[in-house]
């Protein structure tokens, strides 16, 4: 029965957007790349839809998130004592934030120290992994609060779980079986989600994040960065006095391939500012990046 509405839903969808795409004007560029963007986007929107007549309980997201993470950090070389100063301050900026989520995981926040990833992702069950790389391209806490928040958006808004449970099916792995696990790669979140979910995790990111006392300047900073980043390092591939390295390139491109336009992201982060009565004057916070080692003790 569950299959049978979920057949009926897609269909309704599919006849939807269909409806809605022969009747809507646009003047959206058509190339290679659109077509390919779309046609990945619409795959995984039709593959997504069934998730929603089958999710798992937090508990079991729990579970797996945990499996997931405690795997990915036994391949980490072991953290410095800066880096784990630093991990501290992260988490006391995403427990600010991770208070105002709609879903009460226990959120976690990991720092990776790789000045080679500049980017971010989550876990399912509340995972929220930075790299270093990223945190050395900001100048100011509300810029780090809205990165930590858009990651904890796709926790909070099922697109982590939901990305496991299509793997799941893809591979036909047993959720409830640790081993299996192992099946599913790491760089299955470092890809980034389809257009609409990115979106969705930008918007209610700031949101939890303005909700936490962050200024929302904090977001166009950070979205700013990476607009520079991809202009400097990836379409012209310039390397000034601070140049990143080949691997970071490498990465950002990478992270730019799967996300949206960052003009497109400030577009809409401006449009949330003003629709939510939000102020840009509120003044930033700076970034507290501090330790102390005493004995081998922070």
């Amino acid at each position: 029965m569950k299959h049978a509405l979920a057949l009926v839903f897609v269909l309704l969808v599919a006849g939807g957007a269909l409806y809605f795409a022969q009747h809507t004007k646009r003047q959206d560029a058509v190339n290679a790349n659109a077509v390919v963007d779309m046609a990945a986007d619409w795959q995984r929107d039709l593959t997504r839809a069934p998730m929603q007549f089958t999710r798992i309980s937090d508990e079991q997201e729990t579970q797996i998130g945990d499996e997931l993470a405690r795997q990915y950090e036994s391949v980490q070389p072991e953290k410095s004592a800066e880096t784990r100063a630093t991990e501290q301050y992260v988490n006391v900026v995403g427990g600010r934030v991770a208070a105002h989520a709609k879903r009460k995981l226990n959120y976690r926040f990991h720092l990776i120290g790789d000045d080679n990833l500049i980017n971010a992702f989550a876990l399912p069950g509340g995972h929220v992994f930075i790299g270093q790389g990223l945190l050395d391209q900001m100048t100011s806490e509300d810029e780090l609060a809205f990165v930590l928040g858009h990651e904890l958006e796709h926790i909070d808004h099922y697109h982590a779980i939901e990305r496991v449970q299509i793997e799941a099916k893809l591979k036909s792995l047993n959720l409830d079986i640790v081993a299996d696990m192992a099946e599913i790669p790491i760089s299955l979140w470092q890809a980034g989600y389809s257009k609409d979910q990115e979106f969705e995790a930008d918007r209610e990111g700031l949101r939890i994040a303005s909700a936490a006392g962050y200024s929302p300047q904090g977001a166009v900073m950070m979205t700013e960065t990476l607009g520079k980043l991809q202009r400097e390092y990836v379409i012209r591939a310039e390397t000034p006095t601070d140049e990143l390295s080949q691997v970071a390139i490498d990465g950002l491109t990478g992270y730019f391939r799967s996300h949206p336009l960052p003009s497109e992201r400030i577009e809409q982060i401006n449009a949330v500012i003003t629709q939510d009565h939000l102020t840009k004057d509120q003044s930033l916070k700076p970034l507290h990046i501090e330790y102390e080692i005493t004995s081998g003790e922070r």
